[in-house]
């Protein structure tokens, strides 16, 4: 994608330009601030809001829907780490997405889906999730945050604060993140930058800046570096700054840790108040820019960013009953694109969920009066040929498995049996393994009594062992698992 060659217009002068803020009075018919009470939702939404989430809620359905796009699937985008071209998966089966660079993970920092995802490249104003991390880590949210003149001018997209206005930190995340503001990104890194233990009184926001790379290196970046706590890289913010989809997946999950991150990036628009320089309480009424909150199901943050050199990009965070996931899409066309990306990457994660059954023996045994799964035989040691069989205490255990990760494997370790054995004894287990990964494990339970032999049976059984060691014959059974894990997907 041709960066440079995006329309100007809509970036403004080039630099950060995601606005999302309405002064109190300015056109809206909403109160003041005096009788309201902060952080809420906005009560109600321009006309021209309305239209852009309809907009956007007609884009998410064709995207469902799997109406065309100017989205390709690449050889070397990767599913579960190892490229399509050499994973066996079809590619009808991956996701269509414009993004230069992309990333899909899970909670538990499985990546389902990546483009080039060590790729250096601009994050724009993804940065600020960094900027929130060192901020709620480094002071107490009742701490004072002041808007200088640097802060106040340092221009486009912004929360509409003014030099002197004065808030608490709660607030200035706020700012920070629903619209996000670059005039609270400053302000914030100006006033944490002296409660940080680096901090040697000379330049807040520098320490600040040297805080949020501290903190990459600590939560295992491998290619990101930060210039300023907004993400701004033209008209005197170019920098050697930049990041990789990898890096933002790692800080945008560790950030969805913190629960009032994760209740400010959700918020969607909301309306805060700050004091002004004349200590005056004033309402500021900001609009999100995550524009799949409240239109696509489960969705609950992250941030946007778009630049010139950066393109559109968009860090999502969705939870549904199936399991919270992060995207990442950097480099998007436009707009719309990068929300479909989002789109795309998150219905195509969801829909290839599916419940596996664990169990499938054919055969079945008596087991306290009742029919269960015969899944193994298991070796009695002191016997020659006896056989132990066995079941599971839930014959109906399944899992939740990503079909596109292969199918499921299982592990058997059966124990050595020695003595009286009695229905229930747990007489060995299955883990069941798909991509490398432990889904699930049960143990086997034995499913009669089995008695050890007697001293008259001792003398037998080694008679019989010494004939089947000079016969060269196996001096016990071999125990055996009778359970086959049906196929996941056929990819």
């Amino acid at each position: 994608m041709n960066k440079t060659g995006i329309d100007n217009g809509l970036f403004n002068t080039g630099r950060n330009s995601e606005t999302g803020f309405r002064p109190s009075g300015a056109g809206d018919s909403r109160s003041s601030a005096s009788a309201l009470h902060w952080p809420r939702r906005a009560s109600s939404r321009t006309i021209a809001g309305f239209f852009a989430k309809s907009a956007l809620c007609a884009l998410v359905l064709s995207v469902s829907f799997g109406l065309p796009a100017y989205a390709d699937v690449r050889p070397t985008d990767e599913i579960v780490s190892e490229p399509i071209s050499s994973s066996g998966v079809a590619e009808a089966l991956c996701p269509d997405i414009q993004a230069e660079n992309a990333l899909l993970v899970s909670e538990d920092g499985t990546v389902y889906f990546s483009r080039d995802a060590s790729e250096p490249v601009k994050i724009a104003s993804i940065t600020k999730v960094m900027t929130a991390i060192v901020a709620l880590e480094n002071a107490s949210l009742d701490t004072v945050v002041t808007v200088d003149e640097e802060a106040a001018t340092v221009g486009e997209s912004s929360a509409g604060l003014l030099q002197g206005d004065s808030m608490d930190l709660q607030t200035a995340l706020y700012a920070l993140m629903v619209p996000s503001g670059n005039d609270a990104a400053v302000a914030i890194a100006k006033c944490v930058g002296p409660l940080l233990p680096s901090y040697d009184g000379t330049n807040a926001l520098e320490a600040f800046v040297a805080a949020m790379n501290e903190k990459a290196e600590e939560l295992g970046c491998s290619d990101t570096l930060y210039s300023n706590p907004h993400g701004l890289d033209a008209d005197g913010y170019e920098s050697d700054a930049h990041s990789t989809a990898a890096d933002v997946g790692i800080v945008v999950s560790y950030a969805m840790e913190n629960d009032l991150f994760r209740e400010i990036v959700d918020a969607g628009d909301t309306s805060i108040v700050v004091q002004d320089a004349q200590g005056q309480d004033r309402e500021i009424n900001l609009v999100s820019t995550d524009e799949l909150i409240g239109v696509y199901e489960g969705i609950c943050g992250v941030k946007t960013g778009t630049t010139i050199e950066a393109g559109y990009c968009f860090a999502g965070a969705v939870s549904r009953d199936e399991g919270e996931f992060y995207s990442v899409v950097l480099g998007s066309p436009d707009s719309d694109a990068r929300f479909a990306d989002t789109v795309t990457l998150f219905d195509w994660m969801y829909g290839n969920i599916v419940e596996q059954r664990l169990i499938n023996a054919d055969s079945s045994v008596d087991y306290q009066g009742a029919q269960a799964p015969l899944v193994a035989n298991v070796a009695h040691t002191e016997w020659v040929d006896c056989l132990v069989p066995a079941t599971v205490l839930d014959s109906d255990i399944a899992v939740r498995v990503f079909s596109l990760a292969g199918d499921i494997e299982q592990n058997v370790t059966y124990r050595d049996l020695k003595g009286d054995v009695s229905a229930g004894d747990v007489v060995g287990s299955i883990e069941f393994v798909q991509n490398e990964t432990t889904v699930a494990s049960c143990d086997l339970i034995a499913a009669s009594d089995v008695a050890a032999p007697n001293i008259f049976q001792r003398i037998g059984v080694l008679f019989d062992r010494a004939v089947r060691e000079f016969q060269k014959q196996p001096l016990q059974a071999t125990s055996v698992c009778l359970n086959t894990p049906s196929p996941v997907s056929d990819r």
